[in-house]
């Protein structure tokens, strides 16, 4: 069986523990409202304290049955907080909704009164107000880290679409730092055979860390510290050395020897101080232990051993030196974040940060969990998120990704310390190597490092000045759909960032009735006259993808004669010419279209 008929397989096997009888008593939330705006129902209720988030339901009967609203994200369903805009309905049809509150990705309580409405004609209207005082500073999830394939990657010679596959992904890494503020990786696979770190030897281990120094080495010259996840297995040391992952064949088995498990952590660590320097690591660098446990696709064990190999992991790393920071669980979908956080509370292993995943959807707000545990104010580290968990899904190369991808990310401001987009780059061997330019892989850039529109959204994002400015956005789809926001560098320059997208994967290429009239009023200081330019992101603007199918003749690569032509046509396009407006009355006010979906940022220079 190849590989990715092999994932397709194993991907829905979760092990996952029992159902949790905290769910049962959950809150009821209270006041949910259900408004008709034009292609859309919006959702909203009253917040319930102590909650990761909330399942909206929905049925075509007052009575029921109720179904959890599948947005198509593939992943956690479940939103952080409302609004939450339905756009999946037909026009004219009543539906019968309602919200229940969830503890994390695995479980929900009871359902709220429900709530009817149908999408209607609405005005189409949105109205965008930005402040001139500054609300506070402007959080940079992103900046933490970003993921990419598995390491070793960036020794390779060899080519993909007649590209150099180590030196072009070494450079994606590098804009990935230089255009967004990126400080580190995070990848799979550091301990594989391919790196050689561990066999035995007459029944003794044998350490060798010259294929992960060439690895760490490659980033650190990028300009980039990894996060050091310690996974897979090598199969000197694996239970089952024939239980395996991807087409690297990473090993998912626990270890036949916890002890010796523990002892090359430790070495690991220990060499990593040593090469590098304990300012450096203890400082910059974090150990995370294994990857997706929760899921047989990538942990062959059971939850007790993994549980094990974190005390085990855990251990090792802080025996080296105590201020090296470790955490767990990795998990996918949210989950096993409470059953970690219960476990470590028993046995007494450190835990300096919580990491888990989740795709197609903004992450849930797992702070209630660790404040419950008594560990409120641990650092939580999305270490995987994006558009789609499936390979080979068109999605990530559209503007249905970029506005997607805004929506998260201001999501998690102020909540989450490191939302990480997986991945840099479309040079990604998980399921096999691309087989043509666009063909919805993972990564921001392309082979050949063309930007897709979500780097373009991200790069907008990261262009966002220091101080925050409050944004109230009321109208027709206002928050579900349309949101913003907006900040101020300290040379006086403002930025708007406003998008309009929709969790729907049904509506990746958009739908007429989304499309949203802008009204934007800024509050500026008193001064003559501002320079606005206009930049834009949607089907026609800053998107090399129908670039490409114009000129591609059938072809799955570019020729040498046309990577010059798309690498100069994947620029970040104006969607007007740059224009000089007055400031009467300390206000500038702009009218626009933006599409569903579609990505606007404003910038007013003094």
């Amino acid at each position: 069986m190849g590989a990715r008929a092999d994932w397709e397989r194993r991907i829905g096997r979760r092990g996952l523990p029992g159902r949790d009888a905290r769910a049962g008593r959950l809150p009821r939330p209270g006041g949910l409202r259900a408004e008709a705006g034009r292609g859309h129902v919006t959702l909203d209720w009253d917040p319930v304290p102590g909650v990761a988030g909330y399942l909206v339901y929905y049925a075509d009967r007052s009575g029921g049955p109720f179904e959890p609203l599948d947005h198509g994200g593939g992943d956690v369903l479940a939103v952080p907080a409302g609004p939450y805009a339905d756009t999946s309905g037909e026009a004219g049809r009543v539906r019968y909704y309602a919200v229940a509150a969830v503890a994390d990705g695995e479980s929900a309580g009871p359902m709220s009164a429900p709530a009817a409405a149908a999408p209607g004609s609405g005005s189409g209207t949105v109205r965008i107000d930005v402040g001139e005082v500054a609300v506070g500073g402007l959080d940079r999830p992103w900046e933490p880290m970003i993921g990419s394939e598995h390491l070793s990657y960036l020794l390779r010679e060899d080519r993909t679409g007649g590209r150099v596959i180590g030196a072009e992904l070494r450079e994606a890494l590098r804009i990935a730092r230089d255009e967004f503020g990126v400080r580190a990786v995070r990848a799979h696979g550091i301990l594989c055979d391919d790196l050689g770190v561990y066999t035995e030897s007459l029944g003794r281990p044998v350490y060798s860390f010259e294929g992960v120094d060439r690895v760490y080495d490659r980033l650190m010259e990028a300009g980039l510290r990894p996060v050091v996840e310690l996974s897979f297995m090598p199969a000197a040391l694996a239970r089952d050395p024939s239980k395996t992952v991807f087409n690297y064949e990473g090993i998912i088995s626990p270890p036949r020897s916890l002890s010796r498990w523990r002892d090359l952590v430790r070495s690991l660590a220990e060499h990593l101080l040593e090469r590098y320097g304990e300012d450096e690591v203890t400082r910059h660098w974090a150990f995370e232990v294994w990857n997706e446990p929760n899921i047989g696709v990538f942990w062959s064990g059971t939850p007790e051993e993994y549980f094990r190999l974190y005390d085990a992991s855990a251990g090792a790393v802080k025996s080296v030196h105590p201020v090296l920071r470790v955490g767990g669980p990795s998990s996918a979908a949210a989950g096993w974040v409470r059953q970690l956080l219960a476990h470590v509370g028993g046995s007494g292993a450190p835990l300096d940060f919580v990491s888990t995943h989740v795709y197609g959807n903004v992450p849930l707000d797992l702070r209630p969990a660790l404040a419950a545990a008594g560990r409120e104010g641990t650092p939580i580290w999305w270490t995987e998120w994006g558009t789609t968990p499936n390979h080979f899904n068109r999605v990530g190369d559209t503007v249905f990704a970029a506005a997607f991808l805004l929506r998260g990310m201001a999501s998690a401001l102020g909540r989450v310390g490191a939302l990480s987009h997986w991945v840099a780059s479309d040079h990604f061997e998980e399921l096999g190597p691309p087989q043509e330019l666009f063909h919805g892989g993972f990564g921001l850039l392309s082979v050949g490092n063309l930007r897709k529109p979500r780097f373009w959204a991200l790069a907008l994002l990261a262009r966002l000045g220091p101080h925050r400015l409050a944004v109230d956005v009321r109208g027709d789809g206002a928050l579900g759909l349309v949101d913003a926001l907006a900040a101020r560098h300290d040379d006086g320059r403002i930025g708007v960032l406003a998008w309009n997208g929709t969790l729907d994967q049904g509506k990746v290429f958009g739908d007429p009735a989304l499309d949203r009239a802008v009204r934007l009023r800024v509050s500026v200081p008193a001064l003559p006259s501002y320079t606005v330019r206009h930049y834009r992101i949607d089907a026609g603007h800053s998107n090399i993808v129908p670039v490409w199918e114009s000129v591609r003749d059938g072809a799955a690569w570019p020729g040498e004669a046309q990577w010059p032509v798309l690498h100069s046509a994947n620029r970040l396009e104006e969607l007007v010419p740059p224009s000089r407006v007055e400031a009467a009355g300390g206000v500038v006010e702009l009218a626009f279209s933006l599409p569903m979906p579609g990505i606007s940022y404003v910038e007013l220079v003094p």
